[in-house]
């Protein structure tokens, strides 16, 4: 009788730990960045595949669609037109990277600019993704606490000083200043123009994330670090996954061609998706400027169902401000609640959440925040999965005090 055999022995030293088994979404989730199916253009997607395959489909047969490595000609042109219209931004085809999401876009970014030892600045609740692979490289994190205007400029340039006095200059200002991640919060023009000042005195480089700056409520944006920069020292980045859909893996980065060199070297995966890349050109050159309207529609009022969701089910013990758009709340409970311990208990009960830990380092500061994603959950979802959330919050932690203001999830009674 035959045994599998044991690969354990060849694994190098220092893998992460290995991956858990997918068993399925959890009933209530409010995790990751998933958005809204029903929000999908689904017909317009598959009206725009076939017409563009039909029209072009011979063209994978070469790779990158015979439009080079930097992405498919026509959704680049695409982006040059949407970032100079919404952001401010002025580009060119030639300074667009497209890439497999923006997870790849940190990659090459990172791998351009880090090495182990190196110092970044970052906002101090951050993307997770973005601090776990800083974790990995061994770079040193300095982080920046936020208000509700996000990045505390003055706390910017005390860091800034700091480093100098210790002759350390960071490899670049990580921030996701439009719709932050995890806050919601959007730095307004006047504190971007004080970090360009900053960041041009130090001689260091900003790393602008712009993921989710599609999805603001009213629409008005103050223009992109990109675009403000007087000398060009602002590499930026975006996405499809919030705009459109996640499971696309498609963005961009733009940042000087010199920099696009850089990564192009280092990006050796024969070009980023290709009917992706296609499809989307073709349905965002005529659909994106009107879809863009009813999808926050949509979140907005999922977020106001979250909202009193929580001030039904956890009265004060929830605090928040506000988002000023995006897909994420960030929720602080009272202090005696470590969400860590909260997310494993809830999970048992089918509710996920993304306790606020994982999205900051700051570990004291977050040990009693969550992140709660209001965009994938039906509104009937969220109703009763803050409630199953508030019964096992309570149970755990006493938290909130009373509890007979919460309906049972599922039973109605």
């Amino acid at each position: 009788m035959s045994t599998a055999f044991d690969f354990t022995p060849l694994l190098p030293a220092g893998l992460p730990a290995p991956a858990v088994k997918f068993t399925g979404l959890p009933k209530y989730n409010f995790t990751g960045g998933n958005n809204d199916g029903d929000e999908l253009p689904l017909d317009g997607l598959v009206a725009a595949a076939s017409a563009v395959l039909q029209r072009e489909g011979r063209t994978l047969a070469t790779y990158g669609l015979a439009s080079g490595p930097q992405g498919y000609r026509p959704l680049r042109d695409f982006l040059v037109d949407k970032l100079k219209r919404v952001a401010g931004i002025t580009c060119t085809a030639d300074e667009i990277l497209v890439t497999s999401g923006s997870l790849q876009a940190l990659d090459l970014v990172n791998g351009v600019l880090l090495a182990r030892g190196d110092t970044v600045i970052i906002e101090q609740d951050c993307y997770q993704g973005s601090i776990n692979r800083l974790t990995k490289l061994g770079v040193d994190i300095v982080g920046i606490p936020l208000d509700g205007d996000g990045m505390r400029i003055d706390a910017l340039a005390g860091a800034l000083e700091d480093l100098k006095r210790r002759g350390i200059r960071a490899k670049y200002i990580y921030t996701v200043p439009t719709v932050q991640n995890p806050t919601g919060t959007i730095l307004p023009e006047a504190r971007r123009a004080e970090m360009l000042k900053l960041a041009e005195a130090h001689g260091v480089p900003i790393f602008e994330d712009d993921c989710y700056a599609d999805l603001i409520w009213d629409h008005k944006r103050p223009p992109a670090l990109h675009a403000m920069s007087r000398s060009a020292n602002v590499i930026h980045i975006g996405s499809f996954s919030k705009s459109i859909a996640p499971a696309l893996r498609v963005g961009y980065i733009v940042a000087p061609w010199a920099m696009i060199a850089r990564m192009l070297s280092i990006k050796t995966d024969a070009g980023s998706g290709a009917v992706e890349q296609m499809m989307l050109a073709e349905y965002c050159v005529p659909h994106f400027a009107a879809h863009i309207p009813e999808l926050t529609r949509g979140l907005r009022k999922k977020l106001d169902t979250l909202m009193e969701s929580l001030n039904e089910h956890f009265g004060t013990a929830a605090e928040f401000e506000v988002p000023k758009g995006g897909i994420f709340l960030w929720v602080k409970l009272p202090d005696n609640v470590d969400t860590l311990t909260l997310y494993q208990a809830a999970l048992k009960a089918g509710v996920a959440i993304n306790p606020g830990p994982e999205w900051s380092i700051n570990k004291d500061h977050s040990r009693s925040r969550m992140r709660l994603c209001f965009a994938s959950p039906s509104h009937d979802e969220i109703r009763e999965g803050i409630a199953a959330l508030a019964e096992v919050c309570h149970k755990e932690f006493g938290v909130p005090a009373r509890i007979s203001n919460v309906a049972r999830a599922g039973g109605g009674s």
